[in-house]
């Protein structure tokens, strides 16, 4: 595959989610449409294929973990961080302080909160899990309302 960016949008029940893929991985999941035109030629890669195959399932209550290769870019903190989010068991919350301790400073609690902001493919790397120490649902950059429904959709799943 090429070093050309592969976007394609899929129709969730939290909303239009724009899938991007490079060099046959994920490396966006975004809210939204925006401008970009979906590819070109209409192709869908395996890659994007799979994608959609694993959001039906997750939105189906079939999946509870997603297999997708991801390339994610990131400072190494952030990329620490992203990785612990994807070992937050389906249905379950962590507090951005557990997420912190995980991965390796406790005090970066406030970084921990960035690196959630800058997930890229939310959903398949679960920022959603994480939550304040008070059992509160905070910050969300998909808006809370995703963040309680994505949540809601696991415990029922």
């Amino acid at each position: 595959m090429d070093n050309n960016v592969l976007a394609a949008y899929y129709d969730s029940p939290v909303g239009i989610l724009k899938i991007q893929a490079q060099d046959g991985k994920i490396t966006a999941l975004t809210f939204g449409r925006d401008d970009a035109e979906p590819n070109p030629d209409g192709v869908r890669p395996i890659v994007l294929q799979n994608c959609f195959t694993q959001l039906d399932e997750y939105f189906n209550g079939k999946r509870k973990v997603f297999e997708l290769p991801l390339g994610l870019r990131g400072t190494p903190f952030r990329q620490r961080v992203w990785a612990e989010l994807t070992r937050i068991p389906y249905g379950e919350t962590r507090s951005y302080k557990d997420i912190a301790v995980a991965a390796g400073n406790e005090k970066a609690v406030r970084a921990v909160g960035g690196a959630n902001h800058h997930n890229p493919v939310s959903i398949i790397v679960p920022c959603h899990r994480v939550i304040g120490a008070d059992g509160k649902l905070t910050g969300y950059g998909g808006e809370i309302w995703r963040k309680e429904w994505l949540l809601a959709h696991e415990k029922r799943g």
